[in-house]
């Protein structure tokens, strides 16, 4: 079974840094026509330059909590493309949460942010892979990936709208699954560890202690890069992953298999 992914086209979301974007270059690279999207138009244009007046990468600069920007991107790649097979919701924000305090609304921030456009651009890049495959009665119709979190399982105090957002997205993935089998989509997700992302970046620069606490509670003993993600991605995006769905594959250098529920979960 094949894990090529070129000539697909897919959507990318959170493309313009850290994960999303090492996915997005990764597709790209492997021969797929590839829409990068996110709210950073600037850094879209620093980071594909020339690159995405022609051959197989675009750019959609939008806010996708809005609905008129989820219909918007799914409009501009097909116009650039002219289908969609493959839709990767990697956009995520974590913020810091205090359990306690009425007055933080880091939950329903972090839903609205991580959870609701996954949700649109879900129901509507499905549908369109639907009137897609008309008339076609075998083979995979599309993939839709979504990046969740160890989060969701092995909380941490300060990470609760994370948490839930990530726990949230999960039950998207196997309810979706299900709904869309038997269109022949297949819905899954990765749920990472300690990937080094933009934030974690940032969160390693500001606190130097930080790196070898993470690697104190990973039997692997280290962070992993951005394209060590990119590549389960294509797993789960190519026909070699064709018997999955509904399934949530975690991608942490063993993190779950400990205990401590302080731990770093990001």
């Amino acid at each position: 079974m094949s894990f090529s992914i070129a000539g697909k086209t897919a959507i990318v979301t959170g493309a313009a840094n850290g994960i999303g974007r090492a996915i997005a270059l990764h597709f790209a690279d492997m021969g797929a026509n590839v829409m990068f999207a996110d709210i950073d138009e600037k850094a879209l244009i620093e980071e594909l330059g020339e690159r995405s007046e022609e051959g197989n990468v675009r750019y959609f600069a939008g806010d996708l909590r809005e609905k008129l920007a989820v219909a918007n991107l799914l409009s501009a790649t097909i116009d650039a493309f002219d289908q969609v097979d493959i839709l990767v919701n990697a956009a995520r924000s974590v913020t810091p949460s205090d359990a306690l305090s009425p007055e933080d609304d880091s939950v329903i921030e972090l839903l609205n942010q991580n959870l609701m456009p996954a949700l649109r651009l879900t129901q509507m890049v499905a549908r369109r892979m639907i009137r897609q495959a008309e008339g076609q009665t075998e083979g995979q119709v599309g993939s839709i990936i979504n990046l969740s979190s160890i989060a969701a399982r092995r909380t941490h105090p300060n990470l609760l709208g994370y948490s839930v957002s990530s726990a949230a997205l999960d039950q998207l993935t196997r309810s979706m699954a299900v709904a869309l089998a038997p269109h022949r989509i297949r819905v899954n997700a990765v749920a990472f560890g300690s990937v080094m992302s933009a934030s974690l970046q940032g969160t390693l620069k500001d606190n130097s202690e930080y790196r070898s606490d993470i690697e104190r509670h990973t039997p692997l003993a280290r962070i992993a890069a951005p394209g060590e993600l990119a590549d389960a991605v294509q797993y789960l995006a190519s026909e070699g992953s064709g018997f999955m769905t509904g399934q949530i594959l975690t991608l942490d250098g063993g993190r779950t298999l400990l205990d401590p529920v302080a731990a770093p979960a990001h």
